[in-house]
Order: structure tokens, then sequence, then C-alpha cells
């Protein structure tokens, strides 16, 4: 993994503002409801690739998220979701043969950036890719969904306008937000980074705590979030379905 300058620097903006790095959601990917962010006037998506979608330094999808994957690319359509790697797509990436890779496996386009994450030059290099569509996404119509409090929310978050971070407990939550929608995975495919993974939560619930009296109160985001069917469910449905197919051919 190259080493990330901006995601090294990150944490010095967090000393004027620490708001920087709480997520509006905290969830796993297949609780995600997105036709209900769809219809909330959601249109686009931009999802990291390790440990999120894909098992690190792999690129296929993991197949515990085949089904919310494809509901995704239903909802947004497959040029408005996008994946920002902090791999895949960089200028590490020679001659962009992972980013092809990727973007096969996924279906989707990757985007190609010479800054990490969250860099404003790769902040830039969405914003552009968005406004290039036949329909343009501004960022309030963003979801940004990935594992990492220091590149991938507090990148969402540094997306926000200015105006958001005044605005009361009445405004509308869409205003409150006032830029893209953060969400933070919690969990991963495949330990990695443990450490650094620990100090991102213990520093999101610290931040979460101070401001919980705050001026700024979160924004309700649970309508966007369905049940998760327990393996156990899975198990006995498939236990059931081999028994009425078993009953059929008698």
């Amino acid at each position: 993994m190259p080493l990330n300058i901006p995601g090294i620097l990150a944490p010095f903006q967090l000393l004027r503002n620490p708001r920087l790095v709480i997520p509006h959601l905290t969830t796993d990917i297949r609780q995600i409801d997105f036709l209900a962010l769809r219809n909330a006037g959601y249109r686009g998506a931009v999802f990291d690739k390790d440990n999120c979608l894909t098992i690190p330094y792999k690129d296929p999808l993991v197949p515990e998220l085949k089904d919310a994957w494809r509901e995704c690319r239903e909802a947004f359509g497959e040029g408005n979701v996008l994946i920002v790697s902090n791999s895949a797509g960089t200028r590490f990436d020679a001659g962009g043969i992972q980013a092809e890779s990727v973007s096969h496996h996924l279906s989707v386009p990757v985007l190609r950036h010479d800054t990490l994450k969250p860099g404003y030059s790769c902040i830039a290099s969405i914003r552009a890719y968005f406004s290039s569509l036949r329909v343009p996404v501004p960022d309030d119509e963003l979801v940004i969904v990935g594992d990492r409090i220091f590149t991938d929310i507090i990148m969402a978050n540094r997306m926000r306008s200015r105006s958001a971070w005044s605005f009361s407990n009445d405004a509308p939550a869409r205003d409150r937000i006032g830029g893209p929608l953060a969400i933070w995975t919690n969990g991963v495919w495949r330990k990695e980074s443990m450490v650094m993974r620990w100090v991102e939560k213990r520093l999101v619930d610290a931040v979460q705590k101070w401001t919980m009296n705050g001026e700024n109160p979160s924004v309700d985001t649970t309508m966007f979030v369905r049940d998760l069917p327990s393996l156990q469910s899975r198990k006995e449905g498939n236990a059931l379905a081999k028994l009425l197919d078993i009953m059929k051919q008698r």
C-alpha cells in the first residue's frame, strides 16, 4: 500500500473540525436500502473497494454482497455508481490494469485519480466525473460508502457545504447534511489494519459523545436501513424450500 500523505495529514484538520469523522450512518452494506435512498433523492453512489466490496487486494465482489450490489446498481444505474479506491485507478496502478479488472468484476466504472483519498484533488476528480454524466449528479445527491474513517468518511464530510455545519435541528435532513451521505461499513471481510480501525472507532465514539449536546444534532437516517436476515433464518428458509420441492416431486 503506497504512503497516503492526504490520509496522514487529515487528522490535523480534526483539531479545527473534529466532526469530519462522524458518519451519517453506520451499517452493513447488506442492510442499506438503496431504493429508499433513490426515493429520497440520492442519484449516485461512491464505493470504496478493499474490505468494502472485495477481499483486500482481490478484484471479485464478495459473494455475500451479490444481491445488495445488484440492488444498488439497479437503483442508481450503473453509470451513477463509481468505485474510488486508493489502489485501483491511482497513479500506482500501472497502465490502469487493476482498474480495468475491478470494473470488469464489479460492472461499474473505477475512478482514475492521482491523489489518494481523502485528498481534495481526489474530491475534484469525483465531482468532475459526476458532472460529466448526461444528467449531472451534485454533491448532495451522492452517497459515499466506505470502511475507513480517515479516508472515506472524512472525504465525504469535506464535500459538505460550509453552511451545512450550522443548520439548526429544525432544518430538513438534506439541508443539514449539505453534501454526500456518508455511510461507514461496520465490518471487514478480512482482518487488516485492525489497530488503526480500533483508533478510528474510539475517535468516532469520542467525537459523537462530545457533540451529543452540541449545536449540530445528528441526522436521522434510520429510514435507509433494513433488517439483515440472520444466518439461522436463511438456513431455515433453505430447508423449507427444499422440503417443498420434495413434496412437489411426489
